[in-house]
């Protein structure tokens, strides 16, 4: 049986020959649309095309291991000069910030999003931000809290990483225990959470691509570690070279394209040697969906390393500016919060430096986080709604309460549809 693909679809012969004649005629229209066209496929490829017989017959694309041989372009360097510099202010302005978190927090919630989005689940940051406040939360049903559950663990993942990388080298251990972070409760759990797959898989609905068997999975991820950590040369192309092989291999059953993405920002972080991981690509990716899966295809098809890596560049560049950007609005926003509240309350300040992580708060919520009592949270509450920075959001239980323009800041522009306050669920 071929694992769970990114379309969903599960063939078994077994199911196939039970149905009779008929049935078996639509096995051979299946099977020739979901096999790999070999014609693709150039000489110039960074591997090769080898013939599986299982789960049925079909080609499978085998990558070489890395350091790939393919030189880096001259024409691309203006473009690595300005992602480089651009990615070098935005860790200027991190470090400057008096908590990190007010630039981080937005952007890993923005990157879960979008990197969910790719794979087909789509959550609004509205959605994420009541969810993140009361998981357990009964009102809504079971498929749409699996796609909360799905998102949330996406920041988990992030999270995870980042706390692994404190004491663990990039390495298979801490992809694998993303791995298990990111599958933890949701769809697909059953898939072997934290362990390399031992079956056959496919990327798209078509069966354009078939990575290399399961017994290759294993040699080509050690490669891969010993890649990340001997290889010289440019860190940041290193990254997009590195996620190109990963997504190539496709070592998981399920969840391959996220904890891709989530290793991508980890080793932007990790090799440039910033404070935080403050570049987060998905939200490019999602845009430019079909070059960016075209572009990887191309790797794999034609060798096309250039066009991938320029792609890549293009990203950072849009990113990192996109970033910079929300933060100087982020600055400008919270000194403006700060000038419309009269009241001398330290509090009260706290609590709109916390908007800034968590725009979406409730009565209990405050109560808790600040250690006070009900009445008084309520108090602190209706002193922000009175300033114009907290509205009430509709058929929220229990009262839950955002603010707009700081949500506008964190998650507009792509994503315009999450800044009003239509009911959610």
């Amino acid at each position: 049986m071929f694992c769970k693909n990114m379309a969903g679809i599960t063939i078994s012969r077994t199911y196939i020959v039970k149905r009779g004649h008929k049935l078996q005629f639509a096995w051979v229209i299946l099977y020739r649309a979901l096999c790999m066209d070999p014609k693709k496929f150039e000489k110039s490829a960074p591997g090769k095309l080898i013939r599986v017989e299982e789960p049925i017959k079909d080609w499978c694309f085998l990558p070489d291991e890395l350091p790939t041989t393919w030189e880096f372009s001259p024409e691309l360097w203006p473009l690595l000069v300005e992602a480089k510099e651009a990615l070098g202010t935005l860790n200027g302005i991190g470090q400057t910030l008096p908590n990190p978190q007010l630039l981080l927090r937005p952007l890993q919630n923005r990157e879960a999003i979008s990197s969910s989005s790719i794979e087909g689940t789509f959550v609004t940051a509205q959605e994420l931000l009541l969810f993140e406040l009361d998981p357990s939360d009964p009102s809504s049903a079971d498929d749409i809290k699996a796609d909360w559950l799905e998102v949330f663990n996406y920041g988990r993942t992030l999270l995870k990483g980042i706390d692994l990388l404190k004491s663990l080298p990039l390495c298979n251990r801490l992809i694998m225990e993303m791995h298990v972070t990111l599958m933890l409760g949701v769809r697909g759990r059953d898939t072997s959470p934290g362990q390399f797959r031992r079956c056959a898989v496919q990327i798209g609905s078509s069966g354009r691509f078939v990575p290399p068997p399961w017994s290759e999975v294993e040699r080509l991820m050690a490669n891969l570690e010993r890649y990340v950590n001997e290889t010289s040369g440019d860190p940041l192309v290193r990254c997009f070279i590195t996620h190109y092989q990963f997504e190539a291999i496709h070592p998981f059953r399920d969840g391959n394209g996220r904890v891709g993405r989530a290793l991508l920002a980890l080793m932007a972080q990790h090799w440039h040697g910033h404070s935080m991981p403050w570049l987060y690509l998905s939200a490019f990716f999602e845009r430019y969906k079909d070059e960016y899966i075209e572009t990887l295809f191309n790797v794999s098809a034609k060798g096309a390393w250039s066009e991938w890596i320029e792609f890549c560049l293009r990203a950072t560049i849009a990113q990192a500016n996109d970033a910079i950007r929300r933060c100087h609005q982020f600055i400008r926003l919270r000194t403006e919060y700060q000038s419309r509240i009269n009241s001398h309350s330290a509090r009260t300040f706290q609590i709109i430096d916390s908007l800034f992580t968590s725009p979406v708060v409730s009565i209990p919520s405050i109560a808790s986080q600040f250690v006070v009592t009900y009445h008084t949270a309520r108090s602190d509450i209706q002193r922000l709604v009175d300033a114009g920075i907290l509205t009430k959001l509709a058929t929220t239980r229990p009262k839950s309460f955002w603010a707009p323009e700081l949500m506008k800041v964190a998650y507009g522009d792509d994503d315009a549809e999450t800044v009003d306050d239509k009911p959610v669920g």
